[in-house]
Order: C-alpha cells, then structure tokens, then sequence
C-alpha cells in the first residue's frame, strides 16, 4: 500500500467499515476485529459497483411455481445424510474445519463418486497440480470427468467454469481467491464477501453445485466476515482430533435439510472411511467390571448414538480440588457435581473429578446428565455398574430425573446392543411398551432411587 492510497478498517466479523482503528467494532462489539484494508476505488460517477439488473419483477406467493431441486448422492451416505439427502443442484456449501482435518481428502473423495455422472472441477489455491495428483493416487481417484485447476484469481476461475461448464464446482479454498476489482490482499474481509459472492451468483444462474472450503480462525469459528455463513445455503462442520481416527461432520446451517443430523467418519490411510453404525464403534474396548464407566444414549438429529462415559474420582492433596472434563460441558458438570454433594451428601470437594467421553464424541444434550451423574457416583463409591445397564434423562436442580425425548428411539437401540438394563425418566417407561418383557426397564423420578442397583466392590474402599 502507498502512501498515496487511502486506507479503510473493516471488522472480520461482521463487515463494519470505520475510518480509523478501533479496539472494539461499534457494531458486533468484538474486540481487536478491525483490519487494515485499501479503500475501494469509487468510478468516475461516485458508485463503487456498476449497478446492474437481471430484470426479476416481483410476484404474488400463490401464483409462483414450486422449484424442483434435484438431488445428487455424492457417494458418501454420512455426507448425505448431512446434507439432507443428497447434494442440490444450484446449491453453495460451505465445509469448514482445522487444518489438517481431512477437509481436501473429502472433497477428493466425494469428486470422485460425483465425477462419474456430473463435470466436475477442482479448484485448488494452496496446492499444485502434482500434489493432488500424489493424494489422488493414493485414495484411487482416477475416473469419470474431474477436471482440476490451480488458480487463486477469481476471474480466471470463472473464465475456466465458462469453459468447462462443470455441475459441481469445489474452490479450496475461499481465502485463497482475490479479485483484480479489489486492492486488499486475499483472505481480507472484502475479498472473502466478494468473490464468494461471485461463485453464489454463478451457482444460481448455471445450477452448479458449489463447495467453499473456509479456514477457521483461533477461536473455532469461520475465518472472514460472519456474512459468508449467511450468504451460502448450507455451513458444514468437520470436527474432531487431529489425533485421533473418528471425524464428525456437523450441519450448523442447511436450507434444504435438517441441521441436526451428523456423519461420522474414520480416518486411514486410504482416506476416510463411512461408519454406518457409529454406536457400536463408540462401545469397541469398554471395560467390564470397572467403575465410572456408564453407558448413554444420546440423539443426534434422527439417530440415536450410545457412547461410554467415563468418570475418575481420586483423593487431592491440594486445598482446590481439581476439574477436567473431554466432551462434556464443564459447567454442566460442576452443577451436577453440586447437585450430588447437596443431595446425596457426597464429598466431591475433597477430591479431584476426571470425566472423558470415549471415542472423542461430544455430548451436548441434557439426556446425558443420567448417565454422567451416575457414573460419578459410581466413581466416588468404587461400586460397580451393571455391563448391560444404560441410562438417560435430564437431571433438576432438586435431584429430579426429568423427561427426555425420542425415548422409543433410544432404547430400541440400547436392546439391539444388547442393554438389557434400561434407565429413564418415570414418566417415559410407557413409551417403551414394545420392550416390555425383552428388557428391564427401570424408571426413576430421583437420582438416589439408582444406588440399589450399584453394586459394592468393596464398602472399605468407599471415599463417600
């Protein structure tokens, strides 16, 4: 930037345009969001843009015609069920994660299955063309009509769509992609909102299928301006530890689907892998005979998923007893920590508490309060859960078990798991009439109407 050249602030945020910097944005009022930019170069008429007009009149509700979108399967059921039911024609996706998360692999994978009945052109801004190659060898793509460019210029990109006239377009990734219209560098708030503009109105007037990649910033969130996530049709998710082999695709936004839906996937060396049936996944290598492990069933979206809740209570030497919890609320935690010790009389604040939900899975739901509250205790009393026991319902201040739903759901699959000891709320054991006689089923309507079914190890070696 000369200094000639006017220069302009603009929250990354939520797009507000100042002057001169400041600490806070005014608008969003999101601290150290103002970013330095050139300020746009206004025509000889005083307009920053040729206003155009694509001649659409307005029209009464009752007389305008219902779209058909068609659907495409991009070969991965998990995504599709993401996605819900299959990938829309004319629709812009925006799929997001860390680095190194498998994002690209993904998109490889799913270019692959699409290629085989629709063009489709990968546009790479951070790779060459011989590094795709190598990971296309390994994860075996290698057929059908997939076209592949490394291009960071908006424009040239759609001079190569116009060309091509792909169904499916995938740009990795929009922080990548500057404009020749704008002097901001890319990855600044004004490139991201304009070129992604530019692919949206390009998926709207072809019906080509469009697939954003979004970097994200320190804090989780989508980097650019929080108007991207408003502007595309869906905003996908990639979640999980880089460490670990389990990834989850979650939908935060989707108008052509439900955004409650997950898939889930497995890392290998030969990309990702669907898991179909993640609850038996999630219940591989759980211990038998220990106490603090307890089962849950939880409900994401339509699909009920089990996962194993595992709670450590160890004697602390310190003043300040210690907190820690992987996959779980830690401030939902310490309240039923506090509606433990105030119900039961157990001394949880003599003691460190660990509690981890196996397999990298995070529970946000309130059903899973049950099972968390019971898996402490058992850790606090060293008494052992039944193997075939699992447990669900939300959990009152006053130590009530309140109503949870989708009952029938969840304990068709825990039988079908082969939990034959089922506890929920009192007031869903009706709900659940088809089990009658198949399983045990257990209402409670308070946390200390569980303890007769918590069998001692050793009463000496209680800490409560």
């Amino acid at each position: 930037m000369t200094m000639k050249e006017k220069s302009i602030f603009v929250c990354s945020e939520c797009g507000y345009v100042s002057k001169k910097w400041l600490g806070r944005c005014p608008d969003c009022e999101a601290w150290n969001t103002m970013e330095e930019e050139a300020a746009p170069v206004a025509d000889k008429k005083g307009s920053e843009r040729p206003r155009s007009s694509s001649g659409a009149k307005a029209e009464l509700l009752t007389e305008a015609a219902l779209p058909s979108y068609m659907r495409s399967e991009t070969g991965m059921q998990e995504l599709d069920r993401v996605l819900g039911g299959g990938l829309v024609l004319g629709s812009v996706v925006l799929l997001s994660g860390e680095p190194g998360i498998g994002k690209s692999t993904l998109l490889l994978q799913i270019s692959n299955e699409l290629s085989k009945n629709h063009r489709v052109l990968y546009v790479s801004g951070e790779e060459s063309k011989g590094q795709i190659k190598l990971r296309a060898d390994r994860l075996g793509v290698n057929s059908g009509e997939l076209y592949i460019l490394t291009e960071t210029n908006a424009d040239a990109i759609m001079d190569e769509c116009k060309r091509i006239a792909p169904s499916v377009l995938i740009v990795d990734s929009i922080q990548t992609v500057y404009s020749d219209r704008f002097t901001s560098v890319s990855g600044s708030v004004t490139q991201v909102r304009e070129c992604a503009m530019t692919f949206i109105s390009y998926a709207k007037e072809t019906g080509t299928a469009v697939f954003l990649v979004g970097h994200v910033n320190k804090e989780g969130g989508i980097s650019g301006p929080k108007i991207l996530e408003h502007m595309v049709d869906a905003v996908l998710y990639f979640e999980g530890d880089r460490r670990q082999a389990y990834r989850i695709i979650r939908a935060m936004k989707n108008r052509y689907g439900s955004t409650n839906e997950i898939g889930v996937f497995e890392m290998g060396d030969l990309g990702l892998k669907e898991i179909a049936n993640p609850s038996e996944v999630m219940m591989q290598g759980r211990p038998a005979g220990v106490s603090g492990s307890m089962a849950c069933c939880v409900m994401e979206g339509s699909r009920p998923l089990i996962t194993e809740i595992q709670a450590l209570v160890a004697q602390t030497v310190f003043p300040s007893p210690r907190r820690t919890c992987d996959g779980f609320d830690y401030n939902r935690m310490c309240l039923l920590i506090a509606v433990l010790e105030r119900r039961l009389r157990l001394r949880f604040y003599q003691n460190d508490v660990y509690l981890n939900i196996a397999g990298g899975m995070r529970l946000d739901e309130p059903a899973a309060d049950l099972a968390v509250c019971i898996s402490l205790i058992s850790a606090i009393t060293d008494a052992v859960i039944p193997d075939d026991m699992i447990a669900f319902g939300e959990l009152g201040l006053a130590g009530e078990v309140r109503a949870v739903s989708h009952v029938e759901y969840r304990a068709k699959e825990a039988y079908r798991l082969g939990f034959r000891k089922i506890v929920m709320p009192k007031g869903c054991v009706e709900r659940c009439s088809s089990l009658k006689g198949k399983a045990e089923i257990i209402g409670i309507s308070a946390i200390y109407e569980i303890l007769p079914y918590l069998k001692k190890k050793d009463d000496s070696s209680s800490q409560a």
